[in-house]
């Protein structure tokens, strides 16, 4: 017996040491010790007509199991050999172990069947176990497709397209809507056929993305790389990662790492709903670097006399400085209109000495995203919600509740029970907010129907509802603490009369400055949230951050219920969403034993049976609202996104 011979019995020594190990350590919990069996899994494949694929690369960590049970214990789960060192089946896995460290190596594919994006073999099983024994990434295979009798799972479908269009098993998503976004960042359209160059491309970048990937990955975490990848094309465009070593990779992943985390886990999303009121000592602070004086940039798209969106948040700042004067300083950056523009002014607010940076509309997060992995040492938060982030913390405000406010006033004045309700977007929240104005009619107006149109669509949504001879109107909030606003033109809860002329009756205030003096004495005192975990700060009245104004139309009694309820939800002596509630749909949405809990209203997409119309299709809605309902829509999941420029 030659050296090499030694050499590669000494191999199966090891590799079946390994075997009896894992087989045992399975056994131990109860799992099966050996591969999967393709006719187990679905009993109903030797009936179907496989459809033949062209010999390619397979990934060789997706070959679980064997097409029939024959010979099933000669590998434990993870190919390695259980037949001890000699037998024949010994001897011809040396053989191939020879013949793979060989000049030639092994050139024979295997045969195998795929079922459900997982590899079964059905000749070639010594060949995988040695390929795999020696670290193969990929495996060449003559590959059968069996398809299931049912297509219900959606990713597999969307795969199935992926594929077709890609000739690629190297990507495996778990989430609906990922295979479509890895198409748009790589520039290319659903339908559109790639090219040798293009498959080859995303096989050498996702190589070494997944290769500096799993050297971050700790043992337990649920966490895949195609996830991460898509992640990080939020970061750096896929051009851009084309040419990083797997180094650089590494570096840039290792900053992002908790947002990975995070992103892969949206339900471990904090929603802190009220701010934190203990103190610390001078002394805790003193050790724990807690800031004395913060500098604080607002980024803005567009200013002030174009947005009342941007001028909410303007005068949020004012507020702020004007109840923080010894402890903040503020700067306002406006004309954010796009991601490029976006960046350069973060980048002069940090230059200019920005220790906190408010992005105030969801259309920044891509830039503040990108700007927290380049100034790891700023605070970030942008104004949207639900966001699984946790380098960048979300706010937004409940305003929810004061629509219930002005749900209860618009029932009581509904004359003829009929209420018009006119929507902004649907995002998340807003279906929340209607169902709640929903339930606040119905407390004062039990027969009440709120009628409901959307301002982000081609309609003239007061014309529509007043030819329906509704007189009382919601309408959008009061965008700034300034009542003034309830008497221009059609904002908040108004009645129509003959003429069509809006009398004001009630609105939501939205409070920013409350809302940014609330959650800079966080971090002054030193109560700030931990930073490893994704917080959403969605503060509503309790915390002054909403509020609603009242005019004079409204009679004494109902006025005075209004400032009751009000006064309920600032203590947190009244839940909202806490009765029992039907969808359009006669489904239960809650049977009222328990209050829903922040992160099911803030996903809440389902109407109430009290209200006439529906949430619109994203193709419905204007294009010039698209870009917020996809970044913040509640079906953001389901909306195919466009290429990418």
């Amino acid at each position: 017996m030659n050296v090499s011979d030694v050499s590669e019995r000494n191999e199966y020594l090891k590799a079946h040491e390994m075997a009896l190990r894992e087989k045992k350590e399975l056994e131990a919990k109860g799992l099966t010790p050996y591969p999967s069996v393709l006719e187990e899994v679905f009993p109903g494949v030797s009936a179907m007509n496989p459809i033949e694929l062209s010999v390619m690369e397979i990934p060789a960590e997706r070959i679980i199991g064997i097409r029939s049970a024959d010979r099933r214990d000669s590998l434990s789960a993870s190919f390695l050999p259980l037949h001890g060192p000699d037998t024949e089946f010994a001897a011809k896995w040396i053989n191939l172990c020879r013949e793979h460290l060989s000049d030639t190596g092994i050139r024979d594919p295997i045969d195998c069947y795929e079922y459900l994006g997982d590899f079964y073999v059905s000749e070639g099983n010594k060949r995988v176990s040695v390929l795999r024994w020696f670290g193969a990434v990929k495996i060449a295979a003559r590959v059968r497709r069996v398809l299931p009798v049912s297509l219900g799972d959606p990713v597999y479908r969307e795969f199935l397209d992926f594929f077709r269009d890609a000739r690629t098993y190297d990507i495996r998503f778990r989430r609906s809507g990922d295979y479509a976004r890895l198409i748009s960042a790589m520039g290319k359209r659903q339908g559109e056929e790639w090219e040798d160059a293009d498959r080859k491309l995303l096989t050498s970048v996702f190589t070494r993305f997944r290769k500096a990937f799993y050297e971050l990955r700790e043992d337990g975490e649920d966490i895949i790389p195609e996830e991460a990848l898509l992640l990080f094309l939020k970061i750096h465009g896929f051009k851009e990662l084309s040419i990083m070593e797997q180094d650089d990779i590494k570096k840039v992943l290792s900053t992002v790492w908790k947002d990975v985390k995070a992103s892969s886990e949206p339900e471990a999303i904090r929603v802190s709903t009220l701010p934190k009121d203990e103190k610390k000592s001078a002394l805790s602070k003193l050790i724990s670097g807690t800031p004395r004086h913060l500098d604080v940039a607002f980024i803005c798209q567009q200013d002030e006399e174009r947005s009342t969106w941007t001028k909410g948040h303007v005068e949020g700042a004012g507020y702020l400085l004007d109840a923080m004067k010894d402890q903040v300083s503020v700067s306002i950056y406006r004309g954010a209109d796009d991601d490029k523009k976006a960046e350069e002014l973060i980048g002069k607010a940090v230059r200019e000495g920005a220790e906190v940076i408010f992005t105030t509309t969801p259309l920044l997060l891509s830039p503040t995203l990108r700007a927290s992995v380049r100034y790891p040492g700023i605070r970030f938060f942008n104004c949207s919600a639900c966001q699984p982030l946790s380098s960048i913390r979300s706010y937004y405000c409940r305003t929810y509740e004061g629509k219930f406010i002005t749900g209860l006033i618009a029932g009581a004045l509904a004359e003829n029970d009929m209420i018009g309700y006119i929507a902004s977007y649907p995002i998340m929240g807003v279906p929340a907010s209607i169902n709640a104005f929903a339930l606040g009619a119905r407390m004062t107006n039990p027969r009440a129907r709120i009628y409901l149109e959307w301002s982000c669509t081609e309609t003239d949504c007061v014309k529509k509802l007043r030819e329906k001879g509704i007189r009382v109107i919601s309408n959008r909030d009061i965008p700034v603490p300034d009542t003034a606003y309830l008497y221009d033109s059609y904002y908040g809860t108004f009645i129509l009369d003959e003429e069509g002329k809006p009398a004001p009756a009630a609105s939501p205030v939205w409070v920013w400055g409350k809302l940014y003096e609330n959650m800079l004495k966080s971090i002054l005192s030193g109560n700030e949230d931990r930073k490893d975990v994704p917080v959403n700060y969605w503060w509503g009245m309790d915390s002054g951050a909403i509020d609603v104004a009242v005019s004079g139309i409204v009679p004494e009694g109902t006025g005075t219920l209004a400032s009751v309820m009000a006064d309920k939800l600032k203590k947190g002596e009244f839940s909202i969403f806490r009765e029992r509630m039907i969808s359009q749909d006669g489904d239960v949405i809650s049977d009222g034993s328990k209050p829903l809990q922040s992160l099911e209203i803030l996903r809440m997409d389902r109407l109430l049976d009290s209200i006439e119309g529906r949430i619109p299709a994203y193709d419905e809605i204007f294009p010039m609202s698209k870009a917020l309902v996809r970044e913040l829509g509640i079906h953001r999941d389901e909306i195919l996104p466009e290429q990418e420029a």
